[in-house]
């Protein structure tokens, strides 16, 4: 095969970047400004080179000079600061969704695009020859940056005048490739190149960068200094960061090469938190058997981050809420993690990067797999397992819920065999996976689905590692390194610099190298295709010839993110003789397959059962059937991507808890119990809970599934509540079992038991569907009697759970006599009003004391909101925008803002979801920003189906459309809110924007026929008004004009606008479609058998005309108006009722109505009646007066009625 790398689609750059200087001597944390210069040494591939294209955002460019002589004129263009130039007044996702690529692709330095263009001059012409350097130098400032850098500047109190200096910090947090935020730069992983650094800042500053620091130099006035850092391995540009700030410095005792940087006050969270960090780098040397590729690496840990840690080159940008002392448990889990991944991304991410953006998930896929194998070896093989099946689980949700995830889409897969009996369908599968959102760049895609992509890679890579074996996978990844360290020490004339580029080509050829094996079909299967499969299993035992026959199905191919599978599938027998594996080939979307049993069925006789860890173990037989299977596993090692529905008797899933050693067959039949509320599944789960050699987390979720069994025995129940003799068996003191010993959480395994099962208790229901008075003291006892003075460790997430499971004992007011009355003290229930006290509490205690992360008061908060929900309380948002606001802790924030967004969805106005839109646009902390919209995605206010009319207004589609079309420089939160509009929208145009130009339509139409005259010439406006008809409004306009009666509705008043003229109108029928909706008016000739009975019907339409008022329109008895829209009642706040029409005929007439005049004017003589009788008609009448040309009385207006005409 060939060895050479592939060459992207894209067009070639003119130029290849050899060297960039990047200076910054003006760094301002008073005015948020930074003004520099960057110098780029290019060779042009040839002679004629004219235009340089660059990438640069929100910067302000002063001049362009070509190797310090040659002045260059430029030009910049940003189309993301107005996307839908070209479609202004469309506000559907799929208009949007094709100028949003078409915005990205502009600018994409892998397509020889940019936002800066440079015009090389005439006298600049000498100045290129091919291969040799160009320099080209330019000059430029940021000012108060929207994205890519963030300056975090700490409000002080008055009386601190230092304040400021100690804390004020900035850094650089780019989304992606979003270098060109803060320097000019080709903004492209594709293409390397060595690099100099310089910044210049305050002396008592620290400017940390990428590369090694080479000196550090005071300006002449002894005010500044300039730190200089050279990058000798060419990286590329979206792989440089920066940090600046008064950090304290913290050499690892291990690992010379390795600083750690930190806020002032942190330095003893930190040495604690990256003590075993050099562990990180020595497994991954070894594994790899590749030395670290930089000569030094470097760890900040900053405030405000908008993801928890970010690598780059030699340099990693972390957050400090990753920081943590030796007393917390949960979060050395988490931290340790993330810092190992940002290593391995080191290896694969920084030193090897990618041809094209759409190979990306090469890098993370792999740094990702190195993580895992690390972390397998940190905290044991059952957390890496459960790991990677809650990783498989978050990426078959995101599928069903928005569809596949092509991991690689610049080529499609190779057409599939085309089978004779179906020819379209290998075709048609590939059209299926459609995103609202365009997958063919960063800068597009939904950052939901750039997370299940980072998470879908792994997997795949985990695929690949059991379709090669880790040993020959690992030395795939070798030899990738060490061609990538042989160009790194070359110049660029040696043209190697391309081995520092890895794409799924590339990949794929380096497989076949190590290992002989084609894996193109494979890719083209899960890398090139999104989707996943799903396979339902069912089983029955055929006694007479022993074997067991399987049904595999496929039947959701037709579900969203669902494919057909067709390849290998293992399937895992636990008999009574041991466990067998047997490979079926699935083709079909149904397999049927029988498969011999090794043993018979004994269930009398008592035998050591052989596990397939080798170990042998008694079981009680007694339970069984004929069956000598004992539980069927599929896909055990979670090779395939793949959701399983498998259906076995509850006797196979309680022996498989019980006797399967691997954690995710437990956890499969934890989940399938809870539909077994039986004894034995009782017995099982409690012995599981107690059992001390299960994992820790099996216990704590089979705690949970215990609760819901529980709850559905609630008549047969015998004996205490459920788990609470466990808990005082582990917990309790000996003398006095109710009371819980001192806290003592040296032991893991139980101090995650100890903080679970009060929770999943919590969860109890007696027969009249409340908590049990026995589970209630309880949980008040564990506050009552919580000690934990004499413990090593923090109880801040114990006591967060109990107030957690506070919450969860909380069931809805079912007093009728509730609803609608104040709530006051009184009224709360007794358990309501004691989980009140205790939350106040803890949440007053928490302002002087704050726990570790604020995790209580977080807790505290969303109780609340469930006594809000729940009735016990007054739905009030004011407690959530006081913890919400900027300078709260960010944990605490998202809690508040959490609840907020459940509060606007459930009982919320119109300002409740303005303020939280203002938060997300205006909040100063990006971290927070991107938190809310995440938050308002999962839990929308309201949806295209479930409209509420208080809250869909068309002034939020205008905010959001402006917002979405403008935002340019955070591509992340531009992203988000695309994400937030379509899953409060849709794909297609939002239901209230017609609604809200029929009201200005109508509102028009009042105000032209009070100015126009009686005489009603308006036959030359139709006319014009069919050759206006691309206008948006005029046909709606022209049909209703011809209709004869028109009432008015506003408030309690009528106003009526009768017409007598008679209109000769045009026989050809007219189809008009109004622009981008689905309403339509449609006229046919008039059906004389029809006539009598058509003209007894008159409609009525219903608008809005502000939020407090109403207006009616009776449209003439022959006319019929369609609306797309299906609202099932109208609302005086600005909602909108629609009556869909079944028949769509009309009539057209060239007489005069002369045989419907006696009708008319029986009803015309019943409306003078009825409004006689109004007490509002001397209102009426006083109005009417002032319009004497087009209004007339009750009176009048019956005396000059006219007969409706028929609409054309």
């Amino acid at each position: 095969m060939e060895t050479l790398p592939e060459v992207p689609e894209a067009p070639l750059r003119p130029f290849k970047l050899a060297h960039q200087v990047v200076s910054l001597t003006g760094i301002s944390f008073d005015r948020r400004t930074v003004i520099g210069m960057v110098e780029l040494t290019i060779v042009p591939n040839n002679e004629n080179l004219r235009l340089i294209r660059l990438n640069a955002k929100q910067l302000r460019i002063y001049s362009v000079v070509l190797n310090d002589v040659c002045q260059a004129e430029f030009h910049y263009f940003d189309p993301f600061q107005n996307i839908c130039n070209s479609e202004p007044h469309s506000r559907s996702m799929d208009v949007f969704s094709k100028c949003h690529l078409n915005a990205a692709t502009i600018t994409d330095p892998d397509e020889n695009n940019g936002e800066l263009v440079i015009e090389v001059p005439p006298d600049g012409y000498s100045l290129i020859q091919e291969g040799r350097g160009l320099r080209i130098r330019i000059e430029f400032s940021a000012e108060n940056p929207k994205s890519g850098m963030h300056f975090v500047i700490p409000a002080t109190s008055p009386d601190d005048e230092n304040g400021q200096v100690s804390s004020a910090h900035m850094y650089t947090n780019c989304y992606e490739n979003s270098s060109r935020l803060w320097f000019p730069c080709v903004d492209s992983f594709a293409d390397p190149c060595t690099w100099r650094l310089e910044f210049t800042v305050d002396k008592n500053l620290t400017a940390v960068s990428c590369g090694e620091l080479v000196e550090v130099i005071m300006t002449p006035d002894l005010r500044r200094k300039t730190f200089h850092y050279t990058v000798s391995t060419p990286v590329c540009a979206p792989n440089i960061a920066l940090a600046v700030g008064p950090f304290e410095i913290y050499v690892d005792p291990h690992m010379h090469e390795v600083t750690h940087f930190c806020l002032p006050g942190m330095l003893p969270l930190l040495k604690n938190t990256v003590r075993y960090l050099h562990e990180a780098f020595e497994f991954f040397e070894e594994t790899l058997s590749t030395r670290y590729p930089f000569s030094c690496y470097k760890q900040v840990f900053v405030d405000e981050l908008d993801t928890d840690i970010s690598a780059y080159a030699t340099m990693t940008i972390a957050s400090v809420n990753l920081l943590h002392s030796i007393a917390i448990i949960d979060q050395t889990y988490v931290s340790r993690t993330f810092m190992s991944r940002a290593v391995a991304e080191q290896f694969f991410g920084c030193f090897i990067t990618s041809h094209h953006w759409s190979d990306t998930w090469l890098a993370k896929g792999i740094a990702e797999y190195l993580c895992g194998l690390y972390s397998r070896k940190c905290f044991g093989n059952n957390e890496y397992r459960e790991w990677v099946q809650s990783e498989l689980a978050r990426v078959v949700k995101y599928e069903e819920q928005y569809g596949g995830i092509i991991l690689d889409c610049s080529q499609p897969p190779a057409p599939l065999p085309v089978s004779s009996t179906n020819p379209a369908a290998a075709a048609s599968k590939q059209e299926e996976i459609v995103h609202y959102f365009p997958i063919k760049s960063l800068h597009t895609l939904s950052p939901k689905y750039v997370e299940a992509m980072r998470r879908k890679a792994h997997l795949v890579i985990r695929m690949l590692e059991h379709r090669i074996g880790q040993e020959l996978l690992i030395q795939v990844f070798n030899k990738q390194l060490a061609l990538a360290t042989n160009a790194a020490g070359t110049k660029i004339g040696a043209g190697l610099w391309s081995q520092l580029l890895i794409s799924t080509n590339i990949f794929i050829k380096a497989i076949f190298t190590v290992t002989g094996k084609n894996m193109s079909v494979f890719m083209d299967q899960w890398v090139r295709t999104g989707g996943h499969a799903k396979f339902s299993l069912t089983s029955v035992f055929n006694r007479k010839r022993n074997t067991i026959e399987l049904e595999i199905r496929q039947d959701f191919v037709n579900q969203l993110g669902v494919r057909k599978y067709n390849g290998p599938l293992l399937v895992q027998l636990q008999e009574l003789d041991g466990t067998f594996k047997h490979t079926l080939q699935i083709e079909n979307t149904l397999v049927k397959s029988d498969i011999t049993c090794h043993s018979k069925s004994r269930r009398n006789k008592k035998k050591k059962i052989p596990l397939c860890t080798g170990e042998e173990v008694d079981m009680d037989l007694s339970a069984m059937d004929d069956s000598p299977v004992l539980w069927i596993r599929l896909d055990p090692e979670m090779i395939l991507l793949r959701d399983l529905i498998i259906e076995q008797p509850d006797f196979q899933w309680q022996y498989q808890l019980r006797h399967e050693r691997d954690v995710t067959a437990q956890f499969q039949a934890i989940q399938a119990l809870q539909k077994y509320p039986t004894n034995a599944t009782r017995l099982a789960l409690t012995d599981t809970i107690e059992s001390e050699s299960c994992f820790y987390k099996v216990r704590c979720q089979a705690a949970h599934s215990l609760t819901k069994v529980a709850n559905q025995m609630v008549a047969s129940w015998s004996g205490p509540p459920a788990m609470l003799n466990i808990f005082r068996k582990f917990f309790g003191s000996f003398s006095a079992p109710h009371i819980i010993k001192l806290n003592n959480f040296s032991n893991f395994q139980l101090y995650f038991l100890q903080k679970a099962i009060p929770v999943a208790m919590a969860g109890l229901r007696t027969s009249h569907g409340i908590c049990p008075p026995e589970v209630m003291r309880f949980l008040f006892d564990l506050f009552k009697y919580n000690e934990n003075s004499r413990n090593h460790y923090t109880d801040a997430y114990y006591r967060a759970a109990l107030v957690e499971a506070l919450g969860e004992t909380l069931t809805p007011v079912v007093s009728v006599a509730m609803h609608g009355t104040q709530i006051t003290t009184d009224s709360l229930s007794t358990d309501a009003k004691l989980v009140l006290d205790e939350v106040t509490r803890l949440l007053n205690m928490e302002k002087h004391l704050p726990s570790y992360r604020c995790m209580v008061s977080v807790s505290c908060l969303k109780v609340i909101r469930k006594l809000q929900k729940f009735g016990h309380l007054p739905s009030l948002p004011h407690i959530y925008r006081s913890y919400a606001e900027y300078g709260i802790f960010l944990d605490l924030r998202l809690a508040a803002m959490e609840c907020l967004v459940d509060f606007v969805k459930v009982d919320g106005r119109s300002e409740d979801l303005e303020h939280l839109i203002t938060l997300l646009e205006t909040d100063p902390d990006p971290a927070a920003r991107h938190g809310l919209a995440q938050l308002l995605i999962d839990n929308p206010p309201f949806t295209r189906e479930s409209r509420r009319f208080v809250l869909d207004k068309p002034n939020l589609v205008e905010r959001l459309w402006k917002t979405i079309n403008t935002l340019s420089g955070d591509t992340k939160l531009r992203c988000d809110i695309v994400d937030l509009y379509y899953a409060l929208y849709g794909k297609k145009r939002p239901s209230c924007m017609q609604a809200h130009e029929n009201q200005h339509f109508y509102q028009d139409l009042m105000k032209e026929n009070s100015n126009s005259s009686n005489s009603f010439k308006k036959i030359d406006k139709l006319d014009r008004a069919g050759s206006e008809s691309k206008e948006r409004h005029k046909p709606a306009m022209v049909t209703i004009k011809r209709t004869a009666t028109e009432a008015f509705e506003v408030g309690d008043e009528i106003i009526q606008l009768e017409r007598s003229e008679e209109i000769q109108v045009m026989d050809e029928p007219i189809n008009v479609q109004s622009y981008d909706s689905e309403t339509r008016i449609n006229t046919m000739d008039d059906i004389p058998g029809e006539s009598q009975h058509m003209s007894k019907r008159v409609k009525t339409e219903l608008y809005a005309e502000d939020d407090n008022t109403t207006m009616a329109l009776d449209v003439g008895e022959s006319t019929r108006y369609e609306s797309s829209y299906d609202e099932a009642k109208f609302k005086a706040d600005g909602s909108v009722k629609k009556k869909k029409k079944k028949d769509k005929k009309k009539h057209k007439h060239k007489h005069k109505h002369k045989h419907n005049k006696d009708k008319d004017k029986e009803k015309d003589r019943e409306r003078k009646d009825k409004d006689r009788k109004d007490p509002q008609i001397s209102r009426l009448q006083a109005r009417e007066a002032a319009t004497p040309e087009t209004l007339s009385s009750a009176d009048s207006s019956n005396s000059n009625s006219n007969p409706p005409l028929g609409l054309n």
